[in-house]
């Protein structure tokens, strides 16, 4: 049996004061565009899941996150054709700054039971029903 590549990404719902999730449209010329997700990342050598998500959303969106305000919720484990992703979802509901798309991409505030009508990744939406569960 051929060993697959497991990758680590880790993502998070960030929850505004109306209890709406932040979800990012993959932009064109990446690997699933047109998908949204949550924002998040890969983890880089010798990085927590938390300094990820910390570092990423200040380079994606522009916003400041303290890791006292990560919560982890849930974690998604999908086989796409050529790796394994495993991918821990946190919740934040607090953080600095104003949210900016910084790299092309398209952002949508969305309350979790219209997460739905948004096409994402084969491995985000498992995630959905604990959003939902969590925010309803």
């Amino acid at each position: 049996m051929a060993a697959i590549k497991l990758t680590l990404v880790v993502a998070c719902a960030l929850v505004d004061a109306d209890k709406r999730i932040l979800i990012a449209q993959r932009p064109p010329g990446k690997a699933l565009a047109g998908l949204w997700e949550f924002p998040g990342g890969k983890l880089e050598p010798g990085e927590r899941p938390e300094q990820t998500l910390i570092r990423e959303l200040q380079e994606e969106i522009g916003i400041t996150v303290k890791e006292a305000c990560l919560a982890p919720l849930t974690f998604a484990s999908h086989a796409y054709d050529d790796f394994h992703l495993l991918m821990p979802l946190y919740i934040c509901r607090r953080w600095e700054g104003n949210v900016t798309a910084r790299e092309g991409q398209t952002l949508a505030w969305v309350r979790a039971n219209k997460l739905r009508d948004y096409p994402m990744p084969p491995a985000d939406i498992p995630l959905i029903p604990h959003l939902i569960d969590l925010l309803m």
